[in-house]
């Protein structure tokens, strides 16, 4: 157990040149061979008993009632020039100061590999060196998490970049671990670093979900773009950060053109680029308020009632499209989360569109409780993203 206020967390590995450590207990981010490889490397000598060349004492994991013990009575003597400084300090410092130019020529020629699996498992290397060491290991042409070996990488790759693990621990040893890494990060080295594994050859739902991702940069969007497979083709088609060359190569094929359209962030000069696909225009969440006017003057059914469908209509484009005669128009309306919850009401109480209203997440919650005791609406409000959120929230159960 750690002494509170006993530990110095600044450490100079040059001060403990020729000296000795006593350490208690185990390593935690290096292998103990590595451990005691790095202290040597600095010339620090390592003991397991204590005399008067003892400078520093380390308490790691996975002590002894012994070890504990030791230690205790020793904080308690209380030793001049004695301090005690934690596994982790000293490990972050250790990791700090390796040449990592050294280390991948010693790894290249010694190929060792259960070396280079323990230093991608150590969590105390920077991420530049994590990436290097990562280029150096094989995957052997099998999965993430087909062997022992690859196992052991994966975990510690999604381990090191997951937000929140401690909320999703199992996600660690799955392949959905990837898929959530590209989900969540905005680092354009990581979705790289992702995309060049081996295994995502066996996983291409990554594959596409990087090509989607705003944080993929030009580089790697050509890359994908030069595959040529139509599944990886489409999902670069619905990338909102597209590069302008591959604009307008998407622009020669029909339906990718107007995943462009639907998806791009639009500028006027981009809007201007893709009226002859108005309907996918119509359905970019990035159009503006002159956007959708000019989209709605056209007075097209195909149009208005994309627009109709857009989670970003403007709320006086809404209220002019209410008025029209097609009910297809004012169904994808009633079911659109911008329409205003006054409207929605209104329709509730004249019996009108619920089907459409069990649907939105704009609905007030009463509401939704009312239409779930309705069995031709319940599926639709127990599917409603809002009214499970509320549950959730709530702690409480829906009634079947």
């Amino acid at each position: 157990m750690l002494k509170n206020g006993c530990y110095n967390q600044l450490m100079n590995l040059e001060e403990l040149k020729d000296k000795s450590i006593l350490f208690f207990g185990k390593s935690r981010a290096f292998s103990s061979d590595e451990f005691a490889s790095q202290l040597k490397f600095h010339k620090i000598d390592l003991v397991s008993e204590f005399d008067e060349s003892v400078a520093l004492v380390i308490e790691g994991k996975m002590m002894t009632p012994y070890e504990q013990k030791a230690s205790s009575e020793l904080y308690e003597k209380n030793y001049e020039g004695l301090e005690f400084v934690s596994i982790d300090v000293l490990e972050k410092e250790l990791a700090s100061h390796i040449d990592s130019d050294t280390l991948l020529m010693s790894l290249k020629l010694s190929h060792d590999k259960e070396r280079l699996k323990s230093f991608l498992q150590n969590s105390m290397i920077n991420d530049e060196l994590f990436f290097k060491l990562l280029k150096m290991y094989s995957w052997r042409g099998e999965d993430f998490f087909e062997n022992d070996s690859n196992r052991d990488v994966s975990a510690a790759f999604i381990l090191r970049f997951y937000e929140n693990i401690e909320r999703n621990h199992n996600v660690q040893y799955a392949t959905t671990g990837f898929m959530h890494l590209v989900a969540q990060t905005k680092s354009t080295q990581l979705l790289k670093a992702i995309s060049l594994l081996e295994p995502i050859k066996q996983n291409p739902k990554i594959q596409y979900a990087i090509a989607m991702s705003i944080w993929c940069d030009d580089e790697m969007q050509e890359s994908f773009f030069k595959t040529d497979n139509p599944d990886v083709l489409e999902a670069l088609s619905l990338n909102k950060n597209l590069k302008r060359e591959l604009i307008e190569e998407f622009l020669k094929d029909e339906k990718l053109g107007r995943n462009v359209a639907k998806n791009i962030k639009l500028s006027d000069e981009l809007f201007e680029l893709f009226k002859a696909n108005k309907i996918g225009l119509a359905l970019n969440e990035s159009l503006t308020l002159k956007m959708q006017k000019e989209l709605l003057s056209y007075d097209d059914e195909k149009i208005s009632y994309a627009l109709a469908l857009n989670n970003s209509i403007d709320e006086k484009i809404l209220n002019l499209l209410l008025e029209s005669k097609n009910e297809e128009i004012k169904s994808a309306l009633y079911e659109n989360k911008k329409t205003a919850v006054s409207i929605l009401e209104d329709a509730y109480k004249n019996g009108k569109y619920l089907k459409e209203i069990a649907k939105n997440e704009n609905t007030p919650v009463e509401i939704l409780y009312q239409l779930q005791l309705d069995s031709k609406y319940a599926r639709s409000v127990m599917e409603n993203p809002a009214f499970g959120k509320h549950i959730q929230q709530d702690n409480i159960g829906w009634q079947m």
